[in-house]
């Protein structure tokens, strides 16, 4: 938003307030003179080496009433090299402030000693001390009735706490330290209240990987336990739920948040742990969990709950890098439609879904068309970034349409950023308090207009952020100047018709933030990382136990927590593509050795092994021949058999081969899904084929058929012989060549007949045995070679 003006607007200011006002400058105008006109006893002469700083640790009540008593506590530390003496503190009131600038210069230096202090409350209302050592804090403590600080007119006013005293090297009393801060001045309720609405974001940085347990159970699995410490009492979380349960607010919630930890809650979750390891989650931490839960379930209980895109994505980075990587949009579609969904599972509220948040409520054209690409009709801006170019003398209302139906809800800069920074120390978180509170009372003086503020604070307050934010709601739900309002009624307040509606340009989206910004190389490997998703998930018959976590760590991936940490999120990326790779490499084909084919057809199998716990389906498994006119599947090139195959199993698909020719053939499997995907690697054997040809069995065939005639030939020969002696021997004779029994004669006797002259095994070569038609086969043992079926 605009500079609000340094002076009251007359046009929308009655005439009634700008007389008190201007006489209250001009009554005050001498006293600032006279201040400015201190130099003996002013700090300009208050060396470095004398200075003594002063931290106001509690200013109660932060903004006090008629009648109050107020107490203001703190310490006091010499950080000089001489001791300090005849040393007090004091309280300061300075003029009344009357623009957001001067609130502003004064909050840039609260300890400067260079202008003037202000006018000290005199009398018993100072605490004193003798001495003050080098180096020693003391503590002080002082209480003064407010109708003792001479306050005038509401509004708010320069308020200090200083310590005076003196040297031995300058032995003369003056201001050597000072801690200015607010004093907002509201006794009654202004005639005029600004409905005032407060984020209250609760998100964290991503814990939940992609990964389950094995078996049905899915325990899901952390990145650490990180989140179970914001959870616990007294953990940044377990302070955001407790603060916020008694505070006027919008809750901001990223669902992710509430999945992570119901998941926690709800099962045995598990951390990751050395390589693939896990170790089991503590029990203490599950039921910090539930009880987390239970306080966030009773503390929204009414308020209006805003729910993020799931993951809460980075808007900006979207809009700048990924928009050129095809389907980066579609991730932003799902996380939006799973939000509602996640909010109302988990704390059985109904949230609103209409907003976008950009990171710093930095816009420009492109972010406003992706924030709204997913349905979300009204983007929260900061008004740094959608700044005023009207010369407004006021701020104003949050609400501005920008064109195409889309809302921009601008929040205030100032109030927005009070509570940044490191607020662990008392002194820092008071003067948080005081400045949030004193531009929120200057934004409520600058016009009788009635006018609707947003406060986003940051995405991720520490607890001491959120302490101090709760410190200054509590003060503003009194109604003194503010009334509470929800977000969505600030989106609908009538837009002023003066504010600015023009989007800043993307040159003028700040280089600090575009810095942090994903690359494109992160959204391309998104991209990667989901169509091998879409690859897997259709062989599955149970696909929501991996598309719902994977689907989920896609949007985790796209994270606004992730900015400032790239090496973290290009580890988180890869871990989800790799667990991904490593399940879809549970389904696979068994690796072959050689196949031997001792025919003219027979069956190979190809295994198909299924490791994941559910069943798959939807493959087909194609077996290709290399060199079909030698060896045919199914009498073709290729053949293709459907395959499904049960969780934790394997299976064999046989598949028909037909041999034309001797040889080797390398055989190829492959798997694919059902709409023709490859899946997985292919598998390559070689199946060696060695029929018995037809040509092969005539030239067996036929030598066998010569052994039976020369055996033949044999036998008729001697029985000639034998009866041609018997005739030449005469009847009653024995036959020569016998015994007495009738046996032939021993061999040493019998005469040598010619078909006894050469072995078989020596016989020539006769000219009608072919040529054998292939290689001689090798005698050494097959190894590998498989067994087929024939």
């Amino acid at each position: 938003m605009a500079e609000a003006a340094d002076f009251q607007g007359t046009s929308a200011s009655p005439a009634r307030r700008w007389l008190r006002r201007t006489g209250a400058l001009l009554a005050g105008a001498p006293l600032l003179a006279g201040l400015l006109q201190l130099p003996a006893a002013g700090p300009a002469q208050a060396a470095s080496s004398d200075a003594v700083s002063v931290s106001l640790d509690s200013l109660s009540p932060n903004a006090p009433s008629d009648g109050d008593t107020l107490t203001v506590s703190g310490t006091v530390t010499n950080n000089g090299k001489q001791a300090v003496t005849g040393a007090h503190v004091g309280l300061r009131v300075g003029p009344l402030l009357n623009t957001r600038s001067a609130i502003d210069a004064i909050a840039s230096h609260p300890d400067d000693l260079q202008t003037g202090t202000g006018s000290e409350v005199g009398g018993k209302y100072v605490q004193k001390f003798a001495k003050l050592s080098p180096g020693v804090a003391e503590h002080f403590s002082i209480a003064v009735p407010v109708d003792k600080l001479d306050l005038g007119e509401d509004g708010v006013y320069e308020f200090g706490v200083s310590l005076s005293g003196q040297t031995s090297a300058r032995p003369w009393e003056r201001v050597l330290g000072i801690q200015r801060t607010f004093l907002p001045w509201q006794p009654s309720e202004a005639d005029t209240r600004t409905k005032t609405t407060f984020l209250w974001p609760l998100l964290s940085r991503i814990h939940m990987t992609a990964k389950t347990g094995a078996g049905e159970q899915q325990a899901p699995v952390f990145l650490d336990d990180d989140l179970a410490k914001e959870l616990a009492p007294g953990g940044r979380l377990a302070q955001m739920v407790d603060l916020g349960k008694d505070l006027d607010i919008t809750w901001v919630i990223d669902p992710d948040l509430l999945a992570s930890v119901d998941a926690m809650a709800v099962g045995n979750y598990r951390l990751t742990g050395d390589g693939d390891t896990t170790t089991p989650g503590s029990r203490e931490n599950q039921a910090i969990a539930k009880q987390w839960l239970a306080n966030l379930q009773k503390a929204v209980t009414g308020k209006e709950v805003v729910a993020l895109p799931f993951g809460d994505p980075d808007l900006a980075s979207l809009a700048h890098n990924g928009t050129r990587v095809t389907g980066s949009l579609s991730h932003l579609k799902d996380a939006t439609d799973v939000a509602a969904i996640t909010v109302k599972t988990v704390l059985h509220v109904t949230p609103s879904t209409d907003f976008a948040w950009p990171v710093e409520g930095a816009v420009d054209p492109s972010i406003m068309k992706v924030a709204t690409s997913a349905g979300a009709d009204r983007v929260i801006a900061r008004s740094d970034s959608l700044q005023e170019t009207a010369g407004l003398s006021y701020t104003p209302s949050a609400a501005r349409p920008v064109g195409g139906g889309t809302t921009a809800v601008v929040s205030d800069a100032r109030l927005s950023t009070a509570f940044e920074g490191d607020l662990t120390k008392a002194g820092s978180a008071t003067l948080a308090v005081q400045q949030f509170l004193a531009q929120s009372l200057e934004v409520n003086a600058q016009t009788d207009e009635q006018r609707s503020i947003v406060v986003a604070p940051q995405r991720m307050p520490t607890a001491s952020q959120a302490q101090a934010m709760a410190a200054a709601l509590k003060v503003l739900q009194a109604g003194a100047w503010t009334q509470s309002q929800n977000l969505t009624a600030a989106a609908k307040a009538s837009p002023d018709p003066r504010a600015t509606t023009r989007v800043p340009s993307t040159y003028a989206y700040p280089s600090s933030l575009r810095r942090q910004e994903l690359p494109r190389s992160a959204f391309e490997q998104i991209a990667r990382t989901q169509d091998k998703l879409d690859n897997f998930q259709v062989i599955l018959s149970k696909q929501s136990r991996v598309v719902t976590p994977f689907g989920r760590a896609i949007n985790r991936e796209m994270s606004t927590s992730w900015r400032g940490r790239n090496g973290e999120a290009g580890s988180y990326r890869s871990g989800v593509e790799a667990w991904l790779d490593d399940l879809a490499d549970q389904v696979k084909l068994i690796d072959k050795s050689e196949t031997k084919l001792s025919g003219r057809s027979a069956t190979i199998p190809v295994t198909v092994q299924n490791n994941l716990v559910q069943p798959v389906g939807h493959l087909v498994l194609r077996l290709t021949s290399t060199m079909p006119t030698r060896l045919k599947i199914h009498g073709k090139p290729y053949a293709e058999q459907p395959v499904e195959v049960s969780g934790g199993h394997s299976q064999s698909v046989k598949f028909t081969t037909s041999a034309n020719a001797n040889g080797r053939v390398t055989v190829i499997a492959q798997l694919y899904t059902e709409d023709g995907q490859e899946y997985g690697s292919p598998v390559s054997f070689d199946v060696k084929v060695t029929e018995v040809t037809p040509t092969v069995m005539l030239v067996i065939g036929g030598g066998v058929l010569l052994l039976v005639l020369a055996g033949f030939r044999m036998y008729t020969q001697r029985k000639r012989t034998a009866a041609r002696r018997a005739e030449e021997d005469g009847p009653g004779t024995e036959a020569e060549g016998t015994d007495e029994s009738g046996n032939p004669e021993a061999p040493g006797d019998r005469l040598q007949e010619e078909s006894d002259s050469h072995s078989g095994a020596d016989d020539p070569e006769q000219p009608s045995d072919p040529a054998p038609d292939t290689a001689p086969e090798s005698a050494d043992p097959s190894g590998t070679g498989e067994r087929v079926d024939r």
